[in-house]
């Protein structure tokens, strides 16, 4: 695989590769990783650079306007 950027890579690839950056998804906890995972489909549908998903994630929760309801996290922090 020549790198990262949806056109170096094919659906099969860029699945693995988000799998690979999560470890084991399927043992999460109470669903955590699982919900990381679901932002990253629209790269692997190839609609999307990674680059381009972390940036809007990091610019709402940096402006703070992430709705209450829109925040993922660890039940364990609950």
């Amino acid at each position: 695989m020549a790198g990262y950027l949806i056109k170096d890579t094919t659906r099969k690839e860029r699945e693995k590769i988000v799998e690979e950056s999560f470890g084991n998804i399927s043992a999460n906890c109470d669903g955590c990783m699982a919900g990381l995972a679901e932002m990253y489909q629209e790269y692997i549908e190839g609609k999307k650079e990674i680059r381009d998903i972390n940036m809007e994630f990091h610019a709402r929760y940096i402006r703070g306007d992430m709705e209450k309801e829109e925040r993922r996290s660890c039940g364990l922090r609950e």
